[in-house]
């Protein structure tokens, strides 16, 4: 008998699109269901009968209007069968619902940070809910690393025991990317930060506002899962340091295109601290801290000598080291952190992992 499981995804955006048609793909000895797909926040599809959601033709075939959230638990469970909800968005009024889907056996898979990093009430809910009998299963790989295994080897050496003294990382890829080209093992180079963020900005690989990524807040929220799932009691992101890279008289400023064109008259600013790096033989990383020994938990530019890791990083690639009793010398795991394509393979992988579990 094969086994099968149901799949309601919400999301087919940039990440939504990939996973789904990584889906569509997928070869495996479990059948997935796809009976609900919220293409947009206004259109759905999915029958009263439960009929199998075609994924050939998702973009054109004929919608609803979508389910309320607490409709849509009411139609899943309706079914009578294992199911997994794939939520392929940063929405957050869909991530404070996830311990009511929980509650009811269903579980979820997601790159969606914003249930994992706000308020340490949630975080604990989630879980409870989760160890409760008849609770769903959650995963969230996704969600600090994209495709990286990061938070599965963490969580690993936590439940058996191992005791967590430090993670350290480079959390985001336009950060990276930024960094990388900005502050390199080249004394000669005398780029400035501006231009570096503008390409980066024409490369794609910033928010629309470059803003949204230089302020700190979406490694803030990585760092604060990395620090929960560690047994640090993070209470949220804004609880601890977290250093902007915008110029303060830039915080206020009304669209994208003037920032850029006003952040070069601050480039004197970090130019200094780039060459008091290189002058002590260092490059500059803006870095996420969890240290234990220290009771410290930071997002900042950090200063890393030529032969460190994290010094010869390229591209847009992320970095973790993880410092544990077991692992004295780091545990590192590097890559790709950051696209479409391994986020979305990061979120099937999770699947896959919880259909291995519930299928029936």
């Amino acid at each position: 008998m094969v086994k099968s499981v149901n799949v309601a995804i919400i999301g087919s955006g940039v990440v939504g699109s990939a996973f789904i048609n990584q889906l569509k793909n997928l070869k495996s000895s479990i059948n997935f269901n796809v009976v609900y797909l919220a293409r947009s926040s206004k259109e759905a599809i999915f029958s009263n009968d439960y009929k199998p959601v075609d994924l050939s033709n998702y973009k054109t075939s004929p919608a609803q209007a979508v389910l309320p959230l607490g409709d849509l638990i009411k139609f899943l469970t309706g079914a009578s069968r294992p199911t997994i909800l794939i939520d392929n968005t940063s929405n957050g009024d869909i991530a404070a619902y996830y311990p009511t889907f929980i509650k009811q056996g269903i579980s979820i898979a997601t790159p969606n940070k914003k249930a994992f990093s706000s308020d340490l009430k949630t975080w604990n809910e989630i879980f409870e809910s989760s160890e409760a009998p008849n609770g769903g299963l959650v995963y969230h790989e996704a969600t600090v690393g994209a495709g990286l295994p990061i938070i599965g080897p963490l969580a690993d050496l936590v439940s058996t025991g191992d005791k967590v003294e430090k993670i350290e990382g480079i959390f985001s890829g336009t950060l990276s990317y930024i960094f990388n080209e900005f502050s390199t093992t080249d004394a000669g180079s005398n780029t400035k930060f501006s231009d570096v963020v503008k390409v980066a900005k024409e490369l794609g690989y910033t928010e629309p506002d470059p803003r949204d990524d230089l302020n700190g807040l979406d490694v803030a929220r990585k760092v604060t899962i990395l620090a929960r799932i560690a047994g640090f009691e993070v209470e949220s992101p804004t609880s601890f340091p977290v250093e902007s890279l915008i110029p303060k008289a830039l915080e206020s400023v009304e669209s994208a295109d003037e920032f850029l064109s006003k952040l070069p008259d601050y480039d004197a600013d970090i130019q200094k601290i780039k060459e008091e790096a290189l002058a002590e033989n260092k490059v500059l990383r803006f870095v996420g801290q969890v240290d234990f020994k220290n009771n410290k938990v930071s997002v900042e530019i950090g200063k890393y000598g030529f032969d460190h890791p994290f010094a010869s990083l390229k591209g847009s690639d992320n970095v973790v080291s993880i410092k544990s009793e077991r692992y004295p010398n780091p545990l590192v795991i590097q890559g790709a952190g950051a696209g479409a394509e391994v986020t979305a393979h990061g979120v099937l992988a999770d699947a896959l992992k919880i259909a291995q579990r519930i299928a029936n």
